[in-house]
């Protein structure tokens, strides 16, 4: 009997665990809303959960500021064939994405993302 508590319980806390790591962005943008900013990069985390994109960017009254978007996750962003290598600090990028529901967070949900020295983008997944 101790046994078969034993696995139930370890399989209860197996099915948890993934469930309680994912959220919604919903929960944490807007995302019936679009906010667009242009500045350098400063840092991309090509990682999981989620990678981000670091810039900084002049705010409305002119400060510069560090603005975060965050992502998809490293294996889904080597699907659509973005490689770590894909940005490195210094590119001029124009970010477009859904606004954190705290703003004074600096964050948003990325959406686009342009550098137009090149012309490289992404615009969100393709679609099959």
């Amino acid at each position: 009997m101790k046994r078969a508590w034993l696995t139930l319980l370890i399989g209860a806390a197996a099915l948890y665990v993934p469930a309680s790591a994912h959220h919604s962005f919903a929960a944490h943008y807007i995302e019936d809303q679009s906010v667009s900013i242009e500045g350098d990069l400063v840092q991309f985390e090509y990682r999981n959960p989620h990678a981000w994109v670091h810039v900084t960017a002049k705010d409305e009254s002119g400060a510069i500021r560090q603005v975060s978007a965050e992502w998809a996750s490293a294996a889904r962003l080597k699907q659509w064939g973005i490689g770590e290598d894909a940005l490195k600090p210094g590119d001029h990028v124009i970010l477009t994405g859904s606004p954190s529901r705290n703003p004074t967070e600096y964050r948003m949900h990325l959406k686009t993302i342009l550098r137009r020295a090149d012309g490289w983008q992404w615009s969100g997944p393709a679609r099959r």
